[in-house]
C-alpha cells in the first residue's frame, strides 16, 4: 500500500482529502472517477489508511498497527465489497456487505470505510439500496465508489456524493517515474508514455510488458518495410499481422504514431516531438518519399480499419485493404 506521498499526480484530489482531514469535514459518500488503472484504488487506499491512521496526520504514518493493518488488507474497518457477478453488484451484495454491516459501530478506529471497485456495475436496485444507506449514515461511515464511468449512477447518487474527477497526470512526471523506478531507456519510456495517455498504471504495464514490446517492434518492422513488400506476399504478412488479433487496437495505434512522427518531421524537420526518435533515419527517408497528403490518407485508413474491425468486418478483408493504402502511398 502506499500513502498520497508515493502517488503521482492527482494533486487536486490528494489536497481536498487532505483538507477534508485537516478541517475534520469528511464526507460520508466520494465518488472517485476515472479510467481503468488511473489511480483510483490507489487514491481510496491511502485516504482510508490516513482516516485511521493511529498518529491521526494527513497521511497514513505506515508503521503504526492501523497502517500495517491496512497495508495487509486485514483492517477491521476497512471493507472491499465484493461481487460474485462478473459484470454485477447485485442489491444483495450492497445489502449483505454495506447495509447490514454499517449499522455495527467501528471496531478499532474512528471511521468505518467501504471501497466499493467497478461501482459502474451497480445494478439500479443496487444503487437504491446504496441510497437509503447514503442518505442517512452513521456519523462514522464513509463509503467510496470507483468507478470508470460515474455518469451510469442515478442523478440521485450523484448528487449525495463529492465527486472527484482523476485527470491525466503530466506526460514528463510519468516518463521520469518510469525510468526511475523500471530502469528503462528514455525511448522506451517516451512511448510507453505516449499510449499511456496520462494513465500511470497503463504506463506501468507498457514499460513492463514483453508482449507490447514485442508487438511494437512488429508493428515497426512492416512499416519499414511495406513499400517494397510486393502484392502476392500481403496474404503472408496479413497471417503475422494476425498473431496480433487481440491487440490489433494497440497494433493499429502504433502504426498511427508512427506516420504522426512522419508527417510531423516533414511538416517541421525537428527531431524533439518524435515518439520514435531512435529511428530517425527510417522516418526522415519516408518524409521525403511520401507526400502529405499520401501520409493524411495512410492515418485515414488507419482510423477505418479500427472502425470497421469494431463492427466485425472480415479481419484478412481490412487488414488488406489497408495494407494496400499504406504501399500506394
Amino acid at each position: 500500500m502506499v500513502g498520497f506521498k508515493d502517488i503521482i499526480g492527482h494533486e487536486q484530489i490528494i489536497e481536498h482529502f487532505q483538507n477534508a482531514i485537516t478541517m475534520d469535514k469528511i464526507s460520508h459518500a466520494y465518488i472517485l472517477n476515472g479510467p481503468d488503472k488511473s489511480g483510483k484504488m490507489m487514491l481510496a487506499e491511502a485516504f482510508a489508511a490516513a482516516l485511521q491512521c493511529e498518529k491521526k496526520g494527513t497521511e497514513g504514518c505506515l508503521e503504526c498497527h492501523s497502517c500495517r493493518q491496512a497495508a495487509s488488507h486485514n483492517h477491521p474497518d476497512i471493507k472491499y465489497l465484493t461481487h460474485e457477478k462478473i459484470n454485477t453488484v447485485s442489491v444483495n451484495d450492497i445489502r449483505k456487505q454495506i447495509n447490514q454491516d454499517i449499522v455495527i459501530k467501528p471496531y478499532s478506529s474512528t471511521y468505518k470505510i467501504y471501497i466499493v471497485d467497478e461501482a459502474e456495475k451497480m445494478n439500479q436496485q443496487a444503487q437504491n439500496a446504496l441510497l437509503k444507506t447514503i442518505e442517512e449514515p452513521p456519523a462514522y461511515a464513509v463509503i467510496l465508489l470507483l468507478t470508470a464511468n460515474a455518469d451510469s449512477f442515478l442523478p440521485t447518487i450523484l448528487s449525495r456524493c463529492i465527486r472527484l474527477n482523476l485527470m491525466p497526470v503530466a506526460d514528463e512526471k510519468i516518463r521520469e517515474y518510469l525510468m526511475k523506478h523500471y530502469q528503462i531507456p528514455d525511448y522506451q519510456a517516451e512511448i510507453s508514455v505516449a499510449f499511456a495517455q496520462g494513465n500511470v498504471g497503463k504506463a506501468i504495464q507498457l514499460a513492463s510488458s514483453d508482449h507490447f514490446n514485442e508487438l511494437k517492434d512488429s508493428a515497426v518492422q512492416l512499416v519499414k518495410r511495406i513499400k517494397s513488400v510486393d502484392v502476392y506476399e500481403l496474404g503472408e504478412v496479413i497471417k503475422q499481422i494476425s498473431e496480433y488479433k487481440l491487440s490489433i487496437n494497440d497494433y493499429l495505434d502504433i502504426m498511427m504514431v508512427w506516420y504522426r512522427d512522419v508527417l510531423m518531421y516533414k511538416a517541421t524537420m525537428d527531431i524533439n516531438g518524435l515518439i520514435f526518435k531512435e529511428h530517425i533515419y527510417d522516418i526522415k527517408k519516408q518524409a521525403s518519399n511520401s507526400s502529405y497528403h499520401g501520409i493524411q490518407k495512410i492515418l485515414k485508413a488507419l482510423d477505418k480499419a479500427k472502425i470497421r474491425l469494431n463492427a466485425n468486418v472480415n479481419f484478412d478483408i481490412v487488414m488488406e485493404l489497408l495494407l494496400l493504402t499504406m504501399k500506394e502511398n
